[in-house]
């Protein structure tokens, strides 16, 4: 979900010259879904082991072993997760995706070249978590953001921000006709 930032948190990597950061927003929990079921999939099958044959003592290693299997898989999913974010400034929408341990992907947006933001909430999960898909249009092709949490809110900053560059614009074309 996106937050109001601090003074010191209104600046990232990139930012350039007389832009303003809007808000700051990430993917649902539930998109890290994989990193759950990488938890609890190998402490699951590490216990069967020690359930059925109990006299032997050494099975009881076995669900740490899965737990430590798990929490390495979990930590993955979620600095995927975690560093996975999209930030909208007074001129861009700006997705940085984290790609492995060392890896990212940057993607910029001009917020004046956005021609149709729409979203939709699939179904009863959907509603229930409140996440679904925000689907931004441009001319040279469409940005998907699947499982936004709250996409409704996410949706409605993000017209305001593209309407506002949009009455700049105008407010530039008077003023150079005007003279």
């Amino acid at each position: 979900m996106s937050r109001q930032l601090s003074r010191a948190e209104q600046e990232f990597e990139g930012q350039r010259e007389g832009e303003e950061l809007l808000f700051v927003f990430r993917r649902h929990i539930i998109a890290m879904r994989k990193g759950f079921y990488g938890l609890l999939i190998p402490l699951s099958v590490g216990s069967i082991p020690p359930l059925i044959w109990q006299s032997n003592l050494q099975l009881f290693l076995l669900p740490l072993i899965g737990l430590g299997i798990g929490i390495l898989l979990f930590s993955y999913h979620f600095i995927m997760w975690y560093f996975t974010i999209y930030i909208v400034t007074t001129e861009r929408l700006r997705q940085v995706t984290q790609k492995g341990f060392f890896g990212k992907d940057v993607v910029e947006l001009r917020l004046s070249k956005i021609q149709n933001i729409s979203y939709n909430i699939p179904g009863f999960s959907g509603e229930l978590f409140h996440y679904g898909t925000i689907v931004i249009q441009t001319f040279v092709g469409d940005l998907v953001i699947h499982k936004v949490e709250h996409p409704s809110e996410i949706y409605n900053k993000l017209q305001d921000a593209v309407l506002n560059i949009i009455e700049e614009n105008n407010e530039d074309e008077n003023e150079d006709y005007e003279a």
